[in-house]
């Protein structure tokens, strides 16, 4: 049986060393490769990152199954069992160029279900953590339920590529949401923006196309303090696999799903 008060320690120790090596590295030269295209960047601090999660984990936990990003883990083809959903570094190309507005980001599973997420702001020294079923917090201050807001009050995290021409969504779609709200921002780090979301900072995010380790945490962290996590046909995540993301407080989730994205 998982001891998870125990294995919760664990991972807050790791990841405030695995925070300080990264602030520790700045002052190096780092080595940055190109994935998929020219923008999607790793560097070996990230590959650094989750080779030494992946060893505390491996030397704890033999038994659990372990999802990286940058592909140190398990090949999965299911959830069972125990699980880490790691991205060592989310917003690698902030942390290339800005030095800022990246975070570490784990979300513990046991079968489907999230128990643990941790999203960690590393140069703002925020570790954003929940344990299914006793809230969230922001270090040691417990973050409130979130409230409905309205459209024309929020403030809502979307990625400026998408409102020009691409291959994921009609930027018609959004062009009304976008005139409606408040305002918008972007951050360039799902984690980031999920992390704002459940302490209030942000009041709904979008995103079209991401991966597992980029929402696994934050789908925990949002859901303690009463927030909606959907897809954009308002559809579960699936942990496995990509997919488009909707995140917002409760109530301006379910009328921006009903007013602007199912028109």
């Amino acid at each position: 049986m998982t001891k998870w008060e125990e294995l919760d320690q664990n991972v807050r120790t790791w990841i405030m060393e695995a925070g300080k090596t990264i602030r520790e590295s700045f002052k190096e030269e780092l080595n940055i490769k190109t994935k998929s295209n020219r923008n999607d960047l790793v560097t070996n601090m990230d590959e650094a990152t989750e080779r030494y999660f992946i060893e505390k984990i491996r030397g704890t936990y033999k038994d659990h199954n372990i999802l990286g990003e940058e592909g140190f883990g398990d090949e999965l083809k299911e959830l069972s069992g125990v699980t880490w959903i790691i991205d060592p570094i989310d917003g690698t190309m902030n942390f290339v160029h800005q030095q800022r507005n990246f975070a570490i980001s784990i979300g513990v599973y046991e079968n489907q279900v999230g128990v643990l997420g941790y999203i960690y702001d590393v140069v703002h020294d925020e570790l954003y953590h929940a344990y299914r079923g006793s809230g969230a917090y922001m270090n040691d201050v417990k973050l409130p339920k979130l409230s409905d807001v309205p459209v024309e009050d929020s403030v809502i995290a979307l990625n400026a590529q998408w409102m020009t021409t691409n291959k994921r969504i009609d930027p018609a779609v959004l062009a009304p949401l976008v005139q409606k709200v408040r305002g918008t921002r972007s951050y360039g780090s799902a984690a980031i923006e999920m992390a704002y979301i459940a302490a209030g900072r942000l009041d709904a995010y979008i995103s079209m196309r991401l991966a597992p380790w980029d929402f696994a945490a934050g789908k925990i962290l949002i859901e303690e303090v009463g927030g909606v996590v959907t897809d954009l046909e308002g559809k579960e995540l699936d942990p496995l696999n990509k997919s488009s993301l909707f995140v917002g407080k409760p109530g301006l989730h379910e009328t921006i799903m009903t007013d602007y994205l199912k028109r």
